[in-house]
């Protein structure tokens, strides 16, 4: 059983790698000899009626195409069947799925007659989001007004269906031949919640040309400074990229001592490279110094604004509503891409 995820289990014998994935009765085999991926088919079936489905296409609502270009992940039949499940079908697709610059109050606007409607399609929303980090951000806000939600917030998420309409056959493209090394991104929106004034956390990390982790999240407490805000964040970001980290090691993977963490803050920099604004910052939780000293294990690497300029923070994505051009080039560095054999064949 693999240290990072219990529901993963690895073998390798001989330098031949055998790799299962769990969930209760589906399992995913993989590995790296087509010999002893038989093999371990064979042994499982000796303990466990098995039955054999052939190539990955399907799995848990997630659709895998094997392409001469890579592997692509996407939600296209789930989508569909989520936007006739609420009558937006017919809807008339928009480039975003929120308004820029779009704010949102617990307090403010009509009371729906019937809220479950919202929690189911919010609900819904959250698992599109596995294959569709680009509607992390958006979905994270609305899932904040689940308890009482009011016509405005209502609005919201039909503008992310109407988003999803336009986007219905996009999802991750992992292409082949691309430098597996992993590089990550962290942002924080200071004090972006109107009814808490928390900020919101935002990072991504990405493996080769796609994305494979990402969060968008309000933090726990609030920050007193933008410093704190952009740090606490990084600190979320040195978790991540510890379980990664741990998650290529047992598949026995190489990676990099040392990930990327690209920030666009300086004074968070300076910071985990040293505690040099001490008397500023003591108000900082104990734990938020976790990424402090991961970097001084040669653990992350984070490079200052000179190597990621605040148009090029991709995380922007996790933290804020954007424009609709500024969107799509960072949906387009994500690898979000739209399926192959339509009109853009799997290109942004």
């Amino acid at each position: 059983m693999a240290q990072s995820d219990s529901s993963l289990f690895v073998k390798i014998r001989e330098g031949k790698l055998a790799v299962v994935l769990v969930y209760v009765d589906d399992l995913i085999i993989t590995g790296d000899d087509i010999e002893e991926i038989f093999q371990t088919k064979k042994n499982l079936s000796v303990r466990f009626q098995m039955k054999e489905l052939g190539e990955l296409k399907h799995f848990l609502g997630l659709e895998v195409d094997h392409t001469e270009n890579g592997l692509f992940l996407c939600q296209q039949k789930y989508t569909t069947d989520l936007l006739k499940r609420f009558g937006m079908l017919e809807c008339k697709p928009v480039s975003t799925p929120m308004e820029p610059n779009a704010k949102f109050c617990a307090h403010e606007g009509k009371d729906l007659q019937d809220s479950s409607m919202y929690r189911q399609i919010v609900g819904s929303l959250i698992y599109l989001t596995i294959t569709r980090p680009d509607i992390s951000y958006s979905v994270g806000v609305i899932s904040r007004y689940m308890q009482n939600p009011k016509k405005s917030h209502l609005e919201a998420v039909r503008r992310v269906l109407r988003y999803i309409k336009g986007t219905v056959s996009y999802g991750l493209m992992y292409k082949k031949g691309e430098d597996c090394s992993v590089l990550g991104y962290c942002d924080a929106d200071y004090a972006g919640d109107h009814d808490t004034r928390r900020s919101t956390t935002g990072y991504m990390f990405m493996l080769g040309s796609g994305a494979v982790s990402w969060c968008s999240k309000r933090q726990p407490t609030v920050s007193l400074s933008t410093t704190e805000a952009e740090y606490r964040a990084a600190a979320m970001a040195a978790q991540e990229s510890t379980w990664l980290i741990q998650l290529m090691q047992d598949l026995h993977q190489p990676v990099d001592a040392e990930i990327p963490l690209l920030c666009d803050n300086q004074s968070a920099i300076r910071l985990a490279e040293n505690p040099v604004f001490h008397a500023r910052t003591k108000h900082v939780e104990v734990h938020y110094h976790f990424l402090r000293e991961k970097v001084l294990q040669g653990e992350i690497a984070i490079y200052g604004v000179v190597h990621v300029a605040t148009h090029e923070q991709v995380a922007d994505m996790f933290t804020k509503s954007l424009s609709p051009g500024k969107y799509e080039k960072f949906r387009c560095q994500l690898g979000v891409v739209q399926r192959m054999g339509t009109n853009i064949e799997g290109e942004c």
